[in-house]
């Protein structure tokens, strides 16, 4: 939210980790939350090919339309594993 990644378009971004070490595909469901789907080493490939960029922009659309309640499912499921979360008001509406 703040500039510190590259916005791929589409609700992707890459964010560089570690001293530039690696790289993370984010996705984003309009700032609401964040989804790290891929992590990779910069010395294992440079980039993520066009076909990747446009799957992850795919699931990005798709996660834009998840519900409060679909989100909490998720997480209860373990399909999706929470690693921060500052406000838990903000999971209820």
């Amino acid at each position: 939210m703040t500039g510190q990644g590259d916005d791929l378009g589409g609700g992707v971004f890459k964010k560089r980790l570690h001293n530039n070490q690696y790289r993370s595909i984010v996705l984003a469901k309009a700032g609401k939350f964040w989804i790290l789907e891929y992590l990779y080493a910069k010395s294992n490939r440079d980039n993520i090919q066009t076909d990747e960029l446009q799957a992850f922009r795919l699931l990005a659309k798709s996660y834009a339309s998840v519900t409060a309640i679909q989100l909490e499912r998720l997480l209860l499921d373990h399909d999706l594993l929470e690693i921060c979360h500052a406000n838990q008001a903000t999971l209820q509406k």
